[in-house]
């Protein structure tokens, strides 16, 4: 006897991928423009279909079941070469897709992610905006962003985390601390979510620390870092090739990972397709071998 595979319905597929991301039926519905009900009915139909249950419900809870990670990429995997199947059919007017990368997110890759968004929709305008986490999100809440890649520190919303990546203390190689004075600590101007995590974890060590610098961007805190005036907390993709990992060297406390999310209403075809394209740049992007390296 002959056992056809499971059809799937595309529309469900996509009801169970903003579930999962959003952990939540309610906000799922609402990123899709439709009802509670109608995407409850869609995930349960395509769990019929596939004779599995893929999400875990209580209720205070939603989750991804155990054992279907895999399932969930490959179904974001099928619903992108959708969009890019439809979007070949699509009228090539000129679009504008506008969208707030965080300073502390960005990195050193942006621009060869820009080159794979330009090569793959010549046509389309990217608005993008380079700022603060919490300002991002506050700007993408009032309707001014159609997408934002933030780090997740400052905010308990549910999106879609790109990337997972370690943060460490990082200084210029000839950067010293004299014992028996406080720590030089250089930031980004409040509200930063990275340098309430530092303050954080030098307050819960029992370290002395003070202001050093305050810049208004990675790009001059690097600077700062480079001058040696002060160490930093930053992610191992957005330092600074010069700078070195001081952490173990000075004993200071162990940072927990950080979360780069993304946060988006983009329902239309061609601009979810370069999303999807922008988001999987995001995934793509590792940390270069022995950057920041270890004094």
């Amino acid at each position: 006897m002959v056992h056809l595979a499971p059809t799937l319905d595309l529309d469900a597929l996509e009801a169970f991928i903003r579930v999962a991301e959003l952990r939540s039926f309610t906000r799922a519905a609402e990123a899709l423009g439709t009802t509670q009900s109608t995407v409850s009915l869609k995930v349960k139909r395509l769990e019929e279909s596939l004779g599995r249950r893929l999400l875990e419900r209580t209720p205070r809870l939603v989750r991804l079941a155990e054992g279907c990670g895999a399932f969930l990429e490959a179904s974001r995997d099928l619903l992108a070469r959708r969009d890019v199947a439809l979007a070949t059919l699509a009228v090539r007017e000129r679009r504008r897709l506008t969208v707030g990368i965080s300073d502390q997110a960005a990195g050193r890759d942006l621009p060869s992610v820009l080159v794979e968004l330009a090569e793959a929709d010549p046509d389309l305008l990217l608005d993008l905006h380079i700022g603060a986490s919490r300002d991002l999100l506050d700007r993408f809440d009032q309707g001014r962003f159609d997408a934002v890649v933030v780090r997740g520190e400052d905010d308990r919303r549910p999106g879609e985390v790109l990337l997972e990546e370690p943060y460490r203390w990082v200084a210029s190689p000839s950067w010293r601390w004299p014992g028996g004075f406080p720590l030089p600590l250089a930031t980004l101007a409040e509200p930063c979510g990275v340098r309430a995590l530092a303050i954080r974890s030098l307050d819960g060590a029992g370290l002395p620390w003070r202001d050093a610098f305050v810049g208004g961007g990675v790009a001059a805190l690097g600077a700062a870092l480079s001058a040696g005036l002060a160490l930093s907390v930053l992610a191992l993709r957005v330092a600074p090739p010069d700078l070195v990992d001081v952490g173990e060297t000075f004993g200071l406390p162990r940072l927990p990972p950080s979360r780069v999310v993304l946060h988006s209403r983009v329902a239309d075809v061609r601009l979810s397709t370069a999303l999807r394209r922008l988001a999987a740049a995001f995934r793509g992007k590792s940390t270069p071998p022995g950057v920041p390296r270890t004094r």
